[in-house]
């Protein structure tokens, strides 16, 4: 090989937006004159360059190049170290490439901004705000937050009093003002403050500067200013209603209930009244009388205070009793799993059978696809009749109610027909092989009654 190439320096220290040359010798051993290209290879060929970026030499002789590292002053390029090679190639002798090694040690840098959001709230109980802490550093900066009160009738916290926050990222701490006191009426009172953040350094950096932001809360009194007007406003408009009803309105009332009392309504009440005194007399003769052999038995019923009262057949508690059973209906419910593989056609299961002499009035479904499944679902009534379609991938639980029962007659059933199309993935749980899906009805089962 021709071709001799060696850093000086094979580790070497680049601070952030400061520019930093590594020396690199090139020996030509060969016999003839050649020319060198440089090209650098790694995650910091993006800020380096190798100057001259090409070099002739003549047989024997040797020179320095530079490599030159200028790392950015911003959070693209992360503190720590990286590797990184150069690439001298022959022009004449390509096949003769020489990749010197090193490594750049890139040193952090600390800078953070801040922001108040808002800088002004209002409110009776509190004023809420947020600190918005950017990171434009290289490294993760830790951010400690003070407040400082322009008066001490407010109170400044926050939710946390610190703040982690990687390179090029922005967080956000919740900051709270309460009043020291409460005010319920009056002008409202305005509390200045300030919020400041100091970021933490590493020992043998240099110290930062503490970002220090302004801020106000407006302490609005309890009740509102308007409140005693519209209270006013109210008793007033009360009072007004009142006078109304006693000066117009009830006189018009007493006025139309004395025109309401025609003759043919006096006339159509003593009717009334006159029947319902004769009911009691009409029934007290009914009740009286004399039996065949003379005897006192019917008068001594009357004088009991009433009829006697006829006891009922056995047959006829029986046909009641009969047809009270024909129209009971008893509350039912059912439930399926299907479970179905992808690409192996639909799986059908039956969640409910009608016995013979009964109809289902079906007017619940509930119907569940806890995977998060791709597919088809149908639910089918009665001979095959669709009740729902549905696409799983729009619903993880869902339900139906229905106003007017959906009737299953006798020795029909209730089934759903699963399509898988494609497997879902549960959250935290081993991915499974097949969809599964439930369904959960219910309604009423009840006897047919036959014509």
């Amino acid at each position: 090989m021709s071709l001799t190439a060696s850093l000086d320096d094979a580790s070497v220290t680049a601070a952030p937006g400061v520019e930093t040359a590594v020396p690199l010798r090139i020996l030509n051993s060969g016999s003839t004159v050649e020319e060198y290209r440089f090209e650098v290879i790694g995650a910091c060929a993006a800020w380096s360059a190798v100057e001259p970026a090409a070099l002739s030499l003549y047989p024997g002789d040797s020179r320095t190049v530079s490599l030159v590292l200028r790392p950015p002053r911003d959070s693209t390029v992360l503190a720590g170290q990286t590797p990184f090679g150069i690439r001298v190639v022959p022009t004449s002798e390509q096949g003769a490439t020489v990749v010197p090694e090193g490594r750049v040690t890139v040193l952090p840098f600390t800078e953070t901004t801040a922001e108040l959001v808002p800088r002004g709230s209002n409110g009776a109980w509190r004023g809420r705000h947020q600190i918005a802490v950017d990171n434009r550093g290289n490294a993760p900066a830790t951010v400690r937050l003070e407040t400082r009160s322009g008066t001490e009738r407010a109170r400044v916290s926050f939710e946390s009093d610190t703040l982690r926050i990687e390179p090029g990222r922005a967080e956000f701490g919740k900051v709270r003002v309460r009043p020291a006191k409460r005010m319920w009426r009056g002008t409202p009172i305005t509390h200045p403050f300030q919020v400041v953040a100091t970021p933490e350094v590493a020992e043998g950096q240099e110290p930062a500067a503490p970002v220090v932001l302004d801020g106000a809360y407006q302490q609005d009194p309890i009740l509102p200013r308007w409140l005693p007007r519209a209270l006013i406003t109210t008793a007033v408009l009360l009072i007004a209603l009142v006078g109304l009803w006693y000066a117009l309105l009830r006189p018009a009332v007493k006025s139309a209930a004395r025109e309401a009392i025609t003759p043919e309504a006096v006339r159509s009440a003593a009717a009334a009244d006159k029947s319902r005194t004769q009911d009691p007399d009409q029934g007290t003769s009914a009740g009286t009388g004399t039996g065949a052999d003379g005897s006192s038995a019917g008068a001594s019923s009357g004088a009991g205070g009433g009829a006697a009262k006829p006891s009922p057949s056995p047959g006829d508690g029986a046909s009641a009793g009969a047809s009270d059973g024909a129209g009971a209906a008893a509350p039912t419910s059912a439930q399926v799993q299907v479970r179905d593989s992808v690409g192996g056609g639909a799986n059908t299961s039956t969640a409910l059978r009608v016995p013979a002499g009964r109809t289902f009035q079906l007017t619940d479904i509930v119907v569940q696809n806890p995977q998060g499944d791709a597919g088809t679902l149908v639910v089918s009534s009665g001979r095959d009749t669709p009740v729902l379609r549905l696409a799983l991938e729009n619903f993880r639980d869902s339900d139906y109610h229905f106003v007017t029962p959906i009737l299953v007659p006798a020795r029909g059933k209730v089934t759903m027909t699963v399509d898988c199309r494609k497997v879902g993935k549960p959250v935290n749980a081993p991915p499974p092989s097949r969809c599964a899906e439930s369904l959960f009805l219910g309604g009423t089962m009840r006897a047919d009654t036959a014509d």
